[in-house]
């Protein structure tokens, strides 16, 4: 199998999974959703709901974090074969890349909050929270 061939076939893995994590992403905002519906209709203490919610908005950054990185990956094989790939640029090298540029726990940390803190992961979480603290008034 070529390089090309192997770069084509990480590609096709990659985005598949890249594709999973935006369903996975899109399952967290529904399960919020629902779970606020029923503290509101429950009556809950609205401080749990607050935290539940936030939780929540944390566990999405981080699911997004990891589906960057496979952005990353698939932008980086992208250019590979773009660039018309030699054995200085194997293919299935996801997990040897992300650790060579890897920023210890406080740059992970880092990665993760700015994730979480993209409009498109911050919505409804945001909009959850200020409805949670008007309803507490």
């Amino acid at each position: 199998m070529t390089i090309n061939e192997q770069l084509g076939q990480e590609w096709i893995a990659l985005q598949n999974n890249y594709e999973q994590y935006e369903k996975g992403g899109l399952l967290i905002k529904l399960i919020s959703l629902v779970l606020t519906a029923i503290g509101f209709t429950l009556e809950l203490n609205a401080v749990s709901v607050c935290t539940l919610v936030a939780i929540l908005w944390m566990q999405e950054g981080i699911f997004r974090t990891f589906q960057s990185r496979l952005g990353q990956r698939i932008l980086r094989v992208e250019s590979l074969v773009k660039q018309g790939a030699s054995v200085q640029s194997p293919a299935f090298q996801l997990h040897s890349e992300w650790l060579e540029n890897r920023k210890g726990a406080l740059g992970l940390l880092g990665e993760y909050a700015a994730s979480a803190s993209k409009p498109t992961v911050a919505f409804p979480y945001a909009v959850l929270l200020m409805g949670i603290v008007i309803w507490m008034i």
